[in-house]
């Protein structure tokens, strides 16, 4: 098990930013990206088990969590170019990006407008676009009609919903809380950008190696969303996890560390002296 240190990164043109980081110093460097209402509490089972090859990091994102709220910057490109600064900030070069959910939509945009920053990108549980989806317009009238403070039971059915597996009470105890620390104004204001950006553009011009990995129980994601995806990048493959939901990175916890950690393996180096694959 892997010890988990809470650090903070101050954002040269925006907010200090709350981030988990686990593994080996030396090791391959993966950047975990939450979602919507999220913190880096949402990988806490990924960072637990992280083994020595791999160095890892899970910022969490402006106007969630413990992090700093700014009145505004709840864009798409508002938490791809905080994610840039975040690389910068924690002395970053180059590093495999894991975005889960909505999350995936920023790490997307930095994989295609920063090509030399990630090595690679891995997209779990991630829309190809948002706007088609029932379950998502449904939501969004819940989400515009959120006040201060937001109801626990709000959050708490969405949790529930999402997960298509039994998952631990403590685990879903610790995100309802993390969940309920997001200003109402932010869940509208983040979930807005998702819905009027072009989420189809920002999966063009991607040119490096992407893992997509998929539960065939999400509720929310149709499996021809994820083709969507496989077609716009070139170089990507697709692993489906029979039976997980969404939150495939809560059900299978272990599994997702394997692919990620030998995804990481192929497309980064190992440092000189440090954490390798066979670390």
């Amino acid at each position: 098990m892997s010890t988990i240190a809470v650090k903070s990164a101050q954002l040269r043109s925006g907010p200090a930013l709350p981030y988990a980081e686990a593994g080996y110093p030396e090791g391959l460097p993966v950047v975990f990206v939450h979602g919507l209402a999220d913190s880096w509490w949402t990988f806490e089972p990924l960072l637990r088990q992280l083994p020595a090859a791999v160095h890892g990091y899970a910022p969490t994102q402006r106007g969630h969590g413990d992090a700093e709220r700014p009145a505004d910057g709840y864009r798409p490109e508002d938490f791809a170019n905080d994610l840039v600064e975040f690389l910068d900030a924690a002395g970053i070069p180059r590093a495999v990006l894991v975005g889960a959910s909505s999350g995936g939509v920023a790490a997307r945009m930095v994989a295609g407008s920063h090509p030399d920053r990630v090595a690679g990108l891995v997209l779990v549980g991630v829309p190809a676009t948002l706007a088609d989806k029932p379950g998502i317009t449904a939501l969004w009238e819940k989400v515009q009609a959120l006040e201060d403070p937001v109801p626990r039971a709000f959050v708490e059915d969405l949790l529930g919903d999402l997960a298509s597996r039994p998952l631990g009470r403590g685990l879903l105890a610790t995100m309802a809380e993390e969940n309920l620390k997001v200003p109402a104004r932010v869940w509208q204001e983040t979930m807005r950008g998702l819905l009027e950006a072009d989420l189809a553009a920002t999966l063009r011009g991607i040119l490096v190696p992407t893992l997509v990995i998929w539960g065939d129980a999400d509720g929310v994601l149709p499996r021809a969303d994820q083709q969507l995806i496989l077609d716009a990048i070139h170089d990507s493959t697709l692993i489906v996890y029979e039976g997980a939901g969404h939150l495939l990175y809560w059900e299978e916890p272990e599994r997702v560390v394997q692919d990620v950690v030998g995804f990481a393996a192929r497309v980064l180096p190992a440092r000189p002296g440090g954490g390798g694959p066979s670390a």
